[in-house]
């Protein structure tokens, strides 16, 4: 039996996540976590495990990949008492690497005002599935942009977006990754399922992300295996010639320890290169401070570190605030 503090502190992590991240999202993730909180038997188990393999996230999308989603709290119960082993091997050998093509709509209207082409390379990239912005369409508001995609991207706005009239060139596309994931492999799309988080948006997530993988498996991208601080020079050294080089990232450096995300911030700032992120609050404290008073706590979109819209965390929203894009 886990020690009561430890117990203590994953019970009040759950309860955090079904309050603040899981509520308006996913209520069964919500009632899960709840759940959870309340279990000895799953706090215990949950106890021995490495501090980053804990997560409500990940222990729910190992139930999903094994059995498939829950149908309650019991489900998850029975999981753990049942199949512990094989729940606890795979949540060590796995990681929360969701990948969410829609980003690309907050992305989009950035990319395209830079000269062209583009050579892209996203730092945390999981299967690479946001290094595809001119593969995908979109409209902004009901204004359409790009040829029609198996990968449709419906985005609503406020304030003077910069909507595109096209598509940006994009020469090359890289990823790093601790671990890359393969977009035309059968168990890596079965995981990635497995991220997408029940709920009303769910069907809409995963009919995209399997697009989304099909485009990306017909045209792979180039994968860096490694750290971003290790990989990152080498990278931009390898971009082809003339093009704009693009390095960009959403919703990771939450996952990089503050001093290497200090360390990464000032890397790439010494490199020849267009920074565009987009990453929640606290992620990247210089942009956090110029956000004006009602989109701070939300997830901005910012470029070579000014921030300029908010968005929604998953796609289809755009709030823009930044005036034109910094030269």
């Amino acid at each position: 039996m886990a020690p009561t503090d430890d117990r203590d502190r994953l019970a009040t992590g759950y309860r955090r996540f079904a309050e603040i991240e899981a509520a308006a999202v996913s209520p069964l993730y919500a009632r899960l976590a709840t759940a959870v909180a309340e279990d000895d038997d799953v706090l215990d188990f949950l106890a021995p495990l490495p501090t980053g393999k804990r997560q409500p996230n990940l222990l729910f999308a190992a139930v999903q990949y094994l059995h498939g989603t829950p149908a309650g709290p019991d489900d998850v119960r029975r999981a753990v008492l049942e199949d512990g082993d094989r729940l606890r091997v795979t949540m060590l050998a796995r990681a929360t690497q969701t990948n969410e093509a829609a980003r690309c709509a907050g992305l989009l209207p950035v990319l395209a005002q830079l000269p062209g082409p583009l050579a892209l390379i996203e730092v945390g990239a999981s299967a690479g599935l946001c290094l595809y912005p001119d593969r995908y369409s979109y409209d902004y508001d009901g204004v359409p942009v790009g040829p029609r995609s198996t990968v449709h991207l419906s985005c609503a706005t406020t304030g003077p977006v910069p909507v595109p009239a096209r598509l940006p060139e994009v020469v090359s596309r890289t990823g790093i990754d601790l671990n890359p994931l393969d977009p035309s492999d059968d168990d890596t799309r079965a995981w990635l399922r497995a991220l997408v988080w029940p709920g009303p948006a769910a069907a809409d997530r995963l009919a995209r992300l399997d697009a989304a993988t099909a485009i990306a498996a017909r045209e792979p991208a180039r994968m860096l295996r490694g750290h971003l601080l290790d990989r990152l020079t080498e990278a931009v050294g390898s971009a082809p010639a003339g093009a704009t080089v693009v390095v960009f990232h959403t919703a990771v450096l939450p996952y990089v320890p503050s001093a290497e995300r200090a360390a990464f911030t000032e890397l790439v700032r010494g490199l020849p290169v267009r920074w565009v992120a987009q990453e929640g609050p606290g992620a990247l404290p210089e942009v956090d401070a110029q956000l004006p008073d009602e989109a701070r706590g939300r997830f901005a979109l910012s470029a070579d570190g000014r921030p300029l819209a908010w968005t929604a965390p998953h796609g289809g929203r755009v709030d823009w605030f930044g005036g034109t894009m910094p030269r």
